[in-house]
């Protein structure tokens, strides 16, 4: 407690430089939110990045949904190849398949469209999700505690959220339904450890009153006294989450840097 605005200083440098991330570089939203294609196919052998823009840049002549800006396209592992385009009909997706063919033999792996107004509903029960888990938050701690001890609960988890996005941000990956799994876990996670530093504090503060210590030294005691619970909590699902991290692939990538970021900003 003797050193808490120097982390409150070090936690308020990370969140502020977050947000600014956040704010000027802006979250890159998937087809689950914008809505739109995705195509993802391997090839029998290694495509170049470029050799796909110059097939596609063809195709964007009679399908507009193609051009430059209107598409993301990513090779991972350097043989499968992940398209994000606008929204496209069947006869267009057909004729994107077509033209791709030309750079060798391939095999589908998922092909998935999503239309602008589900995105948009997504994105909307999202943001209520997290919302709605907030205030039954508040609720539970304003019932089982105090109602200041909900606010400190609050702002501890927007910390750890803020931070985990501003990541999430500045490496510029995918957001999609995955990633607001990711946030909802962080939510529960940390509260879960933030209730158990309030209960001992509670239970310190009872026995305060029949000894002689000040407030200070009683939360530093009840930091203390659960301080190896959370570091040994946190680091056995750190080291899952680090195994999903190297081993989970490309598809999982979001959910698990998320989860990781957050749980280490907690």
């Amino acid at each position: 407690i003797e050193n808490s605005k120097k982390f409150l200083g070090l936690s308020a440098v990370l969140v502020i430089l977050s947000l600014v991330i956040i704010f000027t570089k802006g979250l890159n939203y998937g087809i689950d939110f914008s809505g739109g294609n995705l195509i993802q196919i391997k090839y029998e052998k290694p495509v170049q990045l470029s050799s796909l823009n110059e097939v596609l840049d063809e195709a964007a002549e009679n399908i507009p949904q193609l051009s430059g800006n209107s598409r993301k396209v990513q090779v991972s592992e350097g043989t499968t190849v992940i398209i994000r385009t606008q929204e496209l009909n069947e006869n267009q997706k057909n004729e994107v398949l077509q033209d791709l063919s030309k750079l060798g033999t391939y095999e589908i792996n998922k092909i998935e469209k999503v239309g602008a107004s589900v995105g948009k509903e997504l994105k909307s029960s999202a943001i209520y999700s997290l919302l709605i888990g907030a205030a039954l938050i508040v609720v539970y701690i304003t019932i089982r505690f105090e109602f200041v001890f909900s606010i400190g609960a609050i702002v501890a988890l927007t910390h750890d959220l803020i931070i985990a996005v501003g990541v999430i941000s500045l490496l510029n990956y995918e957001v999609d339904t995955p990633f607001i799994a990711a946030v909802l876990t962080i939510l529960g996670y940390s509260i879960n450890d933030t209730i158990v530093v309030f209960d001992r504090i509670r239970e310190n503060l009872r026995r305060k009153s029949k000894k002689k210590i000040d407030f200070v030294q009683c939360l530093d005691n009840s930091i203390n006294q659960v301080m190896i619970r959370s570091i040994n909590t946190s680091v056995t699902t750190l080291f899952a989450i680090i195994a999903i991290l190297i081993f989970g692939g490309d598809s999982l990538r979001t959910f698990i840097v998320t989860l990781l970021v957050g749980m280490l900003a907690g």
